[in-house]
């Protein structure tokens, strides 16, 4: 059987066949689990490396809240990059630039120069400028290859090789941190990137053409705030995927927060920071697994609720962990945050159209970042005195608030006004 794309108006590859015979799938897959691997392993030494040196605690703080902050700014102009220009060729390009900076710092290394503060803070500025890019533009990308009946599959497999590059990368990092010189970890960073261009380089596709200028989106200007007219015209969808994204902004927030913890709280080993993203991604990787299953069976909703709650209640618990117990709420985190995320994902690549996605996918972001920001501001300065339980309270108080939300609103019904972004040109 063939199918048919409202979305591109071609006649679909993939419809009637197995996704995972799709090249273009195996193509993507093989992409970014090469760049996640290594990025992910540098991405773990380079915080590790920053709060280990003098005053870098602070530094990191900061570093982490400046890029939050630059990222709010560049989000809106990414979501429109997104829509206007080739999804292919904005992959192809940021990975381009992650492989030049890497390579370059790689070399300086073998040349004998000695790594300063400032190398560290370069290369995480870079890798934080990667994610920030790349996951919002293979969000579309995907969308606009795939057909509709494949997304729940789709998002819960890049999950899977998502995470599992996580998990080599966390295994990797908690064994070689400690005997490896950084110039190697960062050539392997720019062998990955290198590897990952060859692939997307390999996935044949064409994109669209849109032959008709909708009603309402002439000027320049509509079209850039088209994600805002979608939210406002159904606002209570909007909260409901705001409060689901809170896990993810947890996640965010302790990716600052779990390295000094670790280190000033716990008294933990650099092999135990390895361990604890070696466990995340494995819970990660049962959420890509079993999330696809369980939203087919009780709906993107549903499941959205579970994974809020599920984060909840193991952040709740982290004050009260000694280093085992960590490590077992680290499977739970995983597990709440990526099931509301494929969820949450897939509820989007239905109902929004992929002319739009990338502008109505960075409101969310946007805002998204904005909480980062209020939070990063002020957990970097109760850091600073000390304070790091607090910090782990008051995120659990706003997390139980998003989950009330969320509760409140599928318990009412108020989110059957799922709606076409076609009701609002």
């Amino acid at each position: 059987q063939e199918g048919f794309d409202m979305n591109k108006g071609t006649k679909s590859k993939t419809a009637g066949t197995s996704l995972y015979t799709d090249v273009r799938f195996r193509y993507l897959l093989a992409a970014n689990i090469a760049s996640s691997i290594g990025l992910g392993i540098t991405m773990i030494a380079i915080p590790w490396l920053l709060i280990s040196s003098p005053g870098g605690n602070q530094i990191f703080g900061y570093l982490t809240l400046g890029m939050t902050i630059f990222n709010f700014v560049l989000t809106p102009l990414i979501g429109g990059l997104i829509d206007r220009f080739s999804r292919k060729k904005l992959l192809v390009v940021g990975e381009s630039v992650g492989l030049v900076i890497m390579l370059s710092f790689s070399i300086l290394g073998f040349m004998n120069h000695t790594y300063d503060m400032w190398h560290y803070i370069v290369v995480y500025v870079t890798g934080s400028l990667y994610y920030t890019i790349f996951y919002p533009t293979m969000f579309a990308f995907s969308q606009e290859c795939f057909e509709k009946q494949y997304y729940k599959t789709l998002n819960g497999a890049m999950e899977v090789q998502g995470q599992i590059a996580s998990m080599i990368a966390g295994g990797i990092a908690s064994i070689v941190m400690m005997n490896v010189d950084l110039q190697w970890l960062l050539l392997m960073n720019a062998l990955t990137y290198l590897i990952a261009i060859v692939f997307f380089l390999k996935v044949k596709f064409i994109k669209q053409i849109q032959t008709e200028t909708p009603a309402g989106m002439v000027t320049h200007q509509k079209k850039t705030i088209v994600g805002f007219v979608y939210l406002w015209k159904y606002p209570i969808m909007f909260f409901f995927l705001l409060c689901t994204t809170f896990p993810f902004i947890g996640v965010m927030i302790t990716n600052y927060l779990f390295p000094v913890y670790l280190q000033e709280v716990l008294n933990a080993d650099a092999w135990v920071y390895g361990a604890e993203n070696m466990i995340y991604s494995l819970g990660a990787v049962c959420a890509g697994l079993l999330i696809p299953v369980i939203s087919q069976k009780i709906g993107n909703e549903k499941t959205m609720i579970f994974g809020v709650f599920c984060y909840t209640i193991a952040i709740s618990l982290v004050i009260f962990a000694d280093i085992p117990l960590f490590l077992f709420l680290m499977f739970f985190l995983a597990l709440g945050n990526a099931g509301s995320r494929v969820a949450r994902q897939t509820f989007i690549m239905e109902h929004i159209p992929n002319m739009y996605i990338g502008r109505v996918d960075s409101v969310i972001r946007l805002i998204g970042l904005f909480f980062r920001i209020l939070l990063l501001t002020l957990f970097t300065k109760l850091v600073s005195f000390q304070s790091m339980i607090i910090c782990f309270i008051l995120l659990s108080g706003i997390l139980c608030v998003a989950s009330f939300v969320v509760y409140v609103l599928w318990k009412k019904g108020l989110f059957l006004e799922k709606g076409d972004l076609r009701a609002v040109q």
